[in-house]
Parts: structure tokens; sequence; C-alpha cells
């Protein structure tokens, strides 16, 4: 599809002091992918105006120039947040301080190696919010890709198919975070969710307190591109592993200080998993033998006290 210019994609929408929707994009050391992005972005067919805040991380290869090029010649609808250093590195999470910039009512998400391939996505998932007052999220399906083509045709499968309560959202249930378009609604990151590296997670949480999420199977799938630069797709599996599990101690955190038992013991739960995951077989054979042993000890001791002094 060719690239329609700034005055062409501005003579489509309604005269609005504000957009209607955002597009947050974080990008870093990206110039291989970024154009494609954006592109994805410019391609859109919609009856309300959009803006795309995009968020640079002190590139060194070029991204940061081509993002400047493109804020250049779409200047109302493009607006670059640039950074001299590094955030990421530093352990500060840039992610809801971009968020805070958006303007719109909703907010889309992509990361600038991914894109959308379908031109009415953002039409669909907006109408669908605007009718629907009960519902925050709205998401589709994605492939997974990488130079050597496509390795998932779908990114989401089984129950992950399907619509999301209230209550899903907020165990963190799976979605595919390139997909989401969702209400504007987060303001401040909880104190307890601020370290974590799987923003996304946190955010679907969030979100559920406000509503529920639609799956729209009619939206073209996403692209989720895999490549030897990716924050999270290229860790290595015990990695991506430990980072979860951080992601799910700070969510107990946070539901055991506004007193969600319940939600906090979910994530408790989920963690005492993830941590018998990450242990090699032998060692789960030692720690259960030792368990074993404290019960059968403690359990020796209640039926013959006199000899257990």
């Amino acid at each position: 599809m060719d690239i329609r210019s700034e005055l062409q994609i501005l003579s489509n929408w309604p005269e609005a002091p504000e957009p209607l929707l955002s597009i947050v994009c974080l990008a870093y050391n990206q110039v291989n992918y970024i154009g494609r992005t954006l592109d994805s972005f410019l391609e859109q067919i919609t009856d309300f105006r959009f803006e795309v805040v995009i968020n640079d991380d002190a590139s060194n290869d070029g991204t940061a120039e081509l993002i400047a090029d493109y804020a250049a010649r779409y200047p109302h609808i493009i607006k670059p947040i640039f950074h001299k250093e590094n955030q990421y590195s530093k352990g500060v999470s840039h992610g809801m301080a971009t968020f805070r910039k958006a303007r719109g009512r909703y907010i889309a998400y992509c990361e600038g190696d991914d894109f959308w391939t379908d031109p009415h996505k953002l039409q669909i998932q907006v109408d669908f919010l605007e009718r629907h007052p009960d519902y925050v999220i709205t998401y589709h399906d994605a492939y997974v890709f990488d130079e050597d083509g496509i390795i998932k045709p779908r990114q989401l499968a089984g129950r992950f198919r399907r619509d999301a309560s209230r209550r899903d959202l907020q165990q963190a249930r799976a979605i595919s975070t390139l997909t989401a378009c969702f209400r504007n609604v987060l303001g401040e990151m909880p104190e307890e969710l601020r370290t974590t590296r799987m923003v996304d997670l946190c955010w679907w949480s969030l979100l559920g307190a406000y509503g529920k999420g639609k799956f729209l199977e009619q939206i073209g799938p996403a692209a989720y591109r895999r490549h030897k630069g990716g924050i999270f797709s290229m860790q290595a599996e015990s990695v991506q592993q430990r980072m979860t599990l951080h992601t799910y101690y700070c969510l107990s955190r946070y539901y055991q200080r506004i007193g969600d038992q319940a939600l906090h013991e979910y994530f408790l739960v989920q963690v005492c998993r993830l941590s018998m995951a990450a242990i090699p077989l032998p060692r789960k054979i030692e720690a259960f033998l030792l368990l074993i042993g404290n019960h059968s000890l403690n359990l020796l001791k209640r039926l013959n006290p006199i000899h257990a002094r």
C-alpha cells in the first residue's frame, strides 16, 4: 500500500483539537524495522484523528534519525520523544512516562520492530469500545516471524482466542501486546510494579479493574518480529522465566497492599509454580524428600510427645 501524505490523511479526519486515539511506540536500535512499523500506522484508515507518540531510548544506529525524518514529514501526527541517555540500562521504566504523553481517549500499542497488517484495525477496535462501555480492552491475533519466515501463524491459541473477563485480565492472562487497543484510564504505575520489565502483564492486570477484554478475530493478524536485538523474545527461556516470576511477585505485593487477598494469593501461587519449574529435577526430588522428612518428623513428635522430649 502506498503511504499517504500527511495532507491526504488529515483530509479524511474531522476537525478536532485532540486525537481520539494515541498510538504508543517504544523504539531502540531498530533502524532496519522502524520504517515498516511507522508505515503500518500511517496506513490506518480511520474516521477519527490519531497521533503517534514514539519514544526513542537513545538509539545509536540511525533509528532516531529515521524517526526524526518521519516526524518532519508528518508533524501533526508523529510526536517523537528522544532520550540522550539510555533509560532501560538505568533500570528506568520509560513506558508509563510515554503513556502519560498520550492525549487520546484510547491507546494502541506497538513496539518499533513489529507492525500491523490490517489497515482497518484501529477503526474496528475503537468502534467496538465506543459501543461497549463495559469493555476496557480489545485485542486480536498476530503471527511470529524471523528472517527465515513465519514461525507461528497464530500467536494466540486455545482459550486465549476468546474474550477475557475482568478477573482474567486481573490475573494477567496472555494477550498479544502489539494488537492491544484499550481505554486511556491508567495513571501512575503503582510503586510495587515500577521495577518489572514485563509492563504489559501489569497493564492487563490493572485494566481488569475497569472492564472486560474483547478478542476481535476479524482483524488481520499483526506481525511480531523475532530478531537478535529483541528485548524479550530472544532472551533465553530461563531469563524469560525469571522476568515473569519477578512480575508475578510484584503483582502479588501490589494486591496485598490494596487488600485483594484472592489476587495476592493467586500471584503467590504463580511465583511458587514458576520457582519449582526453574529448579532442576534432581533438586526438586531432594527438596521433596526434605519436605517429606520434616513433615514425618513433626508428625512423629505429635504422636509421641514423650519421645520428642
